[in-house]
């Protein structure tokens, strides 16, 4: 695992008047900034880039993000590992439910009583 990735909307509650309808989107109501992160199982951040202007959800992030650019280029490191017979070349982000299905992402699973 390469680690988790999520994103997270800051509150921005000095946003100058003339930003604020770029940076508000409707569910929150008040203007934020968005940040996409990978942290390690130790939660040392070892990815961090913070989104442009405008409605932003996870998935417009992950596509502005340069985070996959190498995997997607054939550039990325050869972090090949085996599971069940099946061998994969690139590591894996562990993502929750929102996010698209790739070979990077694995998406957490949460078990209710």
């Amino acid at each position: 695992m390469l680690g988790s990735l999520d994103c997270l909307h800051w509150a921005w509650g000095s946003c100058p008047n003339v930003h604020k309808g770029q940076y508000t989107r409707g569910d929150h109501g008040y203007p934020t900034v968005i940040l996409e992160a990978v942290a390690s199982r130790d939660m040392w951040i070892l990815h961090a880039f913070f989104g442009s202007t405008g409605s932003l959800n996870d998935i417009n992030v992950i596509n502005m993000s340069p985070l996959l650019d190498d995997i997607y280029n054939g550039t990325a490191p050869d972090s090949s590992f085996q599971v069940v017979g099946t061998s994969y070349r690139n590591g894996y982000y562990l993502v929750d439910g929102i996010y698209p299905e790739r070979d990077c992402f694995v998406k957490s699973l949460f078990l209710s009583k």
